[in-house]
């Protein structure tokens, strides 16, 4: 049994004593990040129970695999198994202030700003509010084509800008084996844009490869590798491609050398942007908000980090072409940052069907 099944089963094989002392416990862990022993709850709940008949119900949930006891303390925490049952059948979900709504309808309405502009800021803001390190999963982009751009940063770095017929931009910096000049810049430049005309990339790039098959067009060898490189650049584009922001939040609540490390790995994970495209394929039919609680995440499978993600979907084609989420540590304000990940995924969802 996963996910709401196990948790309506373990539900009812727990009593109601049994459930208070456990949603005691857990509400405590995501207050303050601390064990709770029974002592604590005999003292400062409402239970009426002595610290003796506290142990007695904390071992029952212990046994159940709810709660474990971390070597440096006798109190208990949850297990991850404890708090997707808290998530799922314990839980209220709270609701947005009007406040931090508008902070993000503002933030997605933003005028004179590209789609990926707007998915950027959208991270940043959603980061501030979570306190937590913010990921938007942007749209796949093998849309069709308006305009292609070359823009010489320096003598072998060039700027390419893709402009889809959608609005979106998508930037990309090309690295060149030999100098490059203005000349074979512009020469790059115009035969593409006569070549797209409303196709998307990967029909473009077929048609050049036809045409040079085809002896139809002569290109000198840096004009060519330019055009085939700076379209196929990077291979992940029919993905999309990952915005990460507040990783250093991950950092924050750091209290052992094994949270350090684990942060570091979760930080380099990150920087992996197809490591993290695997995660779009993961919830590809997922539908609203999912939850990821420590070693349940196939992606970055590790105790201690969740992840609150939702996809969002085209207008087109009713696809999911993207996601909104957080990551931060277990002890997260589920029922604060669930609802604030549902709302940015559907505001961002209705920017890109105006797109």
């Amino acid at each position: 049994m996963q996910g709401a099944y196990y948790s309506l089963f373990m539900i009812n094989e727990l009593n109601e004593r049994s459930r208070e002392i456990f949603k005691f416990i857990v509400d405590c862990y995501l207050e303050t990040g601390r064990p709770v022993g029974s002592r604590m709850i005999s003292d400062t709940s409402n239970l009426s129970l002595s610290p003796a008949s506290i142990r007695n119900y904390m071992a029952d949930l212990e046994r159940f695999g709810l709660l474990y006891a971390p070597h440096t303390s006798a109190g208990r925490l949850p297990t991850d198994s404890g708090l997707r049952l808290y998530i799922d059948g314990l839980m209220e979900i709270g609701n947005l202030s009007y406040d931090e709504q508008n902070s993000i309808k503002a933030s997605c309405n933003a005028k004179g700003r590209s789609f990926n502009e707007i998915l950027d800021h959208t991270s940043n803001l959603l980061s501030g509010l979570s306190s937590c390190a913010s990921l938007v999963i942007a749209p796949k982009l093998d849309k069709s084509l308006r305009q292609v751009q070359f823009v010489q940063l320096d003598a072998r770095k060039i700027l390419i800008v893709l402009v889809m017929d959608n609005g979106l931009v998508e930037n990309r910096i090309m690295d060149m084996n030999e100098d490059i000049s203005v000349c074979a810049l512009e020469q790059a430049c115009n035969y593409l844009n006569s070549k797209i005309q409303g196709k998307t990339i990967s029909q473009t790039v077929k048609e050049i490869q036809r045409d040079i098959k085809d002896h139809k067009i002569k290109l000198d060898s840096l004009t060519a590798d330019l055009i085939e490189r700076g379209l196929n650049l990077p291979q992940s584009n029919s993905t999309g491609h990952i915005i990460v922001r507040g990783k250093s939040k991950l950092m924050a609540d750091i209290k052992v050398i094994e949270d350090l490390e684990r942060a570091r790995a979760l930080l380099s994970y990150l920087d992996e942007q197809n490591n993290m495209l695997a995660l779009l394929e993961n919830i590809s039919h997922a539908d609203g908000v999912q939850i990821f609680i420590g070693t349940e995440n196939r992606i970055f499978n590790q105790t201690g980090w969740s992840m609150i993600i939702s996809p969002y979907r085209d207008k087109e084609d009713n696809n999911i072409v993207g996601a909104i989420g957080v990551i931060g540590p277990t002890r997260l304000n589920y029922d604060r940052i669930i609802p604030m990940v549902d709302y940015t995924s559907r505001i961002v969802e209705r920017m890109l069907a105006d797109h």
